[in-house]
Order: structure tokens, then sequence, then C-alpha cells
């Protein structure tokens, strides 16, 4: 049998990327992989979701077309249209990526690999045996639950039969007030749900900059978005025409009713049945234990992305195979910084960070102050109608380092990979306030906020920057 450089177990968006970046740098490698390549990410996740919001964004703009002189009669929204093409768009990125792997000569084996010795992969049901100098694992991670709880696929849902699901509900309880539960919050009430989210913390997208959350909440508010934080679910009963939630919170015990529930809560890691313990790779609570590079204890084996439990986004999977790979090829990569990896939400308002919210600045001994501009004052965002949100540089007082970009407004998204540039070159903002975007365009915000933390933005008036207390 051949023996390979380095065979992947999984082929999502830290596999693949890992399989090719492999085959670049010389190495004979091959990916296992049950299902579709892509993983959740490109099948059931990143990919269908983000084609499924930008229907309900251009059904959200269709409403408020008076205000820009359109008129028209008879609105409809057909769902099972948007969801169709959200399929079809999946069907051809996984395509892609199949073509991918073989135009770099990455061969792409069908099945469900699990380490069986040192340098050895079992793959069933075909039963055949793999050898490697070096494992990745990539398996990435499964829908969680809440304990007692069962997702029944119908009444009770994940983000997987939301995906599929072709008629909104009339109403919808979310569980889980992060960026699953935000995101399809936006979705639903696009297309005429009511929809009350339920999150356990004090906000919602509580991993955010509170200013961030804050806002996003005030906003999904005017939107009708109901969302009950500080909210414990206690039980949900399943029944004819919907589902109860249970829940206790700051206003005490409650009961909520819905026609469904989905289930938004996290991610578990898919790490059972790999032979990893048999291994003796060290797992804390399943997630596979790597160091910044992505190298278990075990000196051949390795492991990216959602299975490591790291940080669970596609495009920190994709650079952890990256790094992977070309430490394995002798190369010399930078160790991962997950304090440098942005981070997005696509509900709209949308939501991008990267580095450290103001409190986390405070709590690591940082001198901090902050800017902000508001998209209210920005040319753009004007002329676009979507003056909502804003954005916010966190900087050290002493140095001028940017310690964290945290934004809240219309495809912010777009905006946040100059933040990762900015940080990757150790920018302070006052370079960020000096660099001259075009005019008009969304990015000003971000010259504008580097220039308010010095109380310089031109465009909004401040007397002073904002030290933080």
């Amino acid at each position: 049998m051949p023996e390979y450089d380095v065979a992947i177990i999984g082929a999502g968006p830290g596999g693949y990327v890992a399989a090719i970046r492999a085959a670049q740098l010389g190495l004979s490698t091959a990916v296992i992989e049950k299902d579709n390549v892509g993983g959740l990410c490109l099948n059931w996740g990143c990919i269908p979701s983000k084609a499924l919001l930008y229907s309900a964004e251009v059904a959200n703009l269709f409403r408020r077309g008076p205000e820009f002189g359109i008129g028209f009669k008879d609105l409809t929204l057909d769902m099972g249209v948007a969801i169709d093409r959200s399929r079809e768009i999946v069907a051809r990125f996984v395509s892609g990526v199949e073509s991918l792997l073989k135009q770099n000569r990455v061969t792409h084996i069908r099945g469900v690999g699990r380490i069986s010795g040192p340098n050895t992969i079992e793959v069933q049901p075909s039963a055949e045996t793999v050898q490697a100098k070096n494992i990745i694992v990539a398996t990435g991670g499964a829908t969680r639950s809440l304990p007692h709880v069962a997702i029944d696929g119908d009444r009770v849902i994940t983000s997987r039969e939301a995906l599929e699901m072709r008629t909104p509900p009339a109403s919808i309880i979310i569980v889980g007030g992060g960026a699953t539960g935000v995101e399809f919050a936006y979705f639903y009430r696009a297309y005429g749900a009511e929809v009350t989210i339920v999150e356990l913390l004090e906000h919602l997208l509580p991993n955010e900059d509170e200013d961030v959350s804050r806002h996003l909440e005030r906003t999904f508010g005017a939107a009708g978005i109901r969302a009950r934080t500080r909210t414990r679910v206690e039980e949900i009963s399943v029944h004819d025409s919907g589902a109860t939630v249970a829940v206790a919170g700051r206003d005490g015990h409650d009961e909520l009713d819905a026609e469904r529930v989905l289930i938004g809560v996290g991610f578990a890691p898919a790490s059972a049945n790999l032979g990893l313990e048999e291994a003796g790779v060290v797992l804390e609570h399943g997630w596979v234990n790597v160091d910044d590079f992505c190298r278990t204890n075990v000196p051949n084996i390795w492991a990216i992305g959602d299975v490591t439990g790291r940080l669970l986004l596609a495009h920190v999977a994709s650079q952890q195979g990256v790094t992977a790979v070309e430490k394995i090829a002798g190369q010399d990569p930078a160790p991962l910084d997950y304090n440098q990896m942005p981070r997005a939400v696509y509900c709209q308002p949308q939501v991008a960070s990267l580095g450290l919210t103001e409190a986390q600045a405070r709590e690591r001994g940082h001198a901090v102050v902050s800017g902000r501009f508001p998209f209210r004052a920005n040319g753009k965002a004007m002329a676009l109608g979507e003056t909502d949100g804003f954005v916010k540089i966190v900087a050290d007082r002493s140095t001028g380092e940017i310690l964290g970009h945290h934004m809240i407004g219309y495809n912010v998204t777009e905006l946040v990979g100059e933040a990762s540039l900015g940080n990757t070159l150790e920018t302070t903002h006052v370079e960020l306030g000096h660099a001259v975007h075009a005019h008009p365009t969304l990015s000003e915000a971000l010259k504008e906020a580097a220039l308010a933390v010095r109380g310089e933005a031109i465009h909004f008036y401040r007397n002073q920057a904002r030290p933080s207390s």
C-alpha cells in the first residue's frame, strides 16, 4: 500500500485547505471524508446560511422600496425558493472543492477514518488501510443540545433542519443568542415569523464588546425580535400545535409558546471513535489538546479546526490547517494567535470584530482609550440608507497599539480584513487615522474611529477621546 506524507481525516474548511497546501508543498497527501467535502461549513453552515441571510436582506430591502422611490404591488416571499438557491450554491461549491483536490493531486478517500496504529488509519466500510507519516484530525464538531431536551427535527430543530425548512414558522423560539441564534432570528423575522431569543448570559453575542451587544439588542427590538437575556431554559415540551419552553430569568418563571424551537447553543467535538485515546492523544472534555502549531502530544498526530475547541470558525480551521502542514513540511510558520482571528456575524446589522473587547483589555492591565464613529455620519452609509451602527477602536493609551476593532453595521464583515491586516503589521490608531480611505466608502468609518481615539474625528464631534474607567 502507498504511504502518504500526510493523511487527513475530514475534508471541511480545515481538512481540504490543509490537503491543498500540503500538496503545494510537495507532500503526498490523502484526505478521508465520510460525506461531501466542505464539511459542516460548506454544506450545512456558513455558505447556505449566508445565502439565506442575503435573501432575507433582499426581502427587507423590498419592503423599504418606497423610501427609494420604488413602488410595487403584491410583494410575495417564497422561502422555498431561497432554500433551493442556497442548496444550489452549496452543490457548486462542493463540486469546486472536489475539482481543486483533484487538480492538486490529493487522493480523496470516501469513508470513515479511525486511527488504528502510530501511522495507520482504517477506513470503513471499505476496510481500506491508509499509511501516513503524519495524521491530521480535522473532524470538526457536532450540534450540541441542552440536557433533557430531545431534538425531534420537527418541533424542536437545529440549524441543520432549519436550512431545509421550506416554509417559515408563524412563531419560533431560538435558544442561544450567539452567532447562530441571531442570524436565524434575523432570517425568520424577515419572513414574517414572531421571534424570541432566549440567552443564558447578560447579552446577545455575549463574547462581543458590550457596546456592540447592547446596540444589536436595541436594533433587534426595533425590528420586533424579542430577546430574553439572563434567562435559563428549564424544559421544552412538544404538543400538536408547537412547543412550550419553560424558562427562569430575572423576572421569575415563565412559559413561552411557539410553533417551533431552534436550539443554537453551540457545538461539541466530533472526537469519539477516532482511536485518539488509544493512540495516547490527550483530550480535554472531548476536545483535542494542541499547541500553537496544532501538534498533539503524540509526535506524528496533529489536529485542526473545531475538534480542537480553540476558536470554532471556518477561517480559523483553514489557517490551522496551513500552519500544521507548513510545520510538517519543515517550514517556519508563525504560531497561531487566536486573539488576532477575525470574528463575523451576518445578521443585519452585521457584527465584526478582531482582538480584545474593552473589558478584556482592562482585565489584562492595559490603560485603555477608545474611539467610536457612527455610520449615521458616514456618507456612503447615508447614500445606502444604512446608517445603523458604529465602528469602535480600543487602543492602549501609552503605546497606541490597537487592541480591538469592534463594528456593527451594514456589511461590516467586509471591513474586518483591513483590521486583520493592520494588526498583522502592528498598526497604531495614529497610523490607521493617517491612512487615506476612498470617499465615499463605509471603510472611512474605520479611519474616523481611529481619529476619534484622540478626539480628532472630522465628521463627528466629540469634545475629547473617551478614556475607559
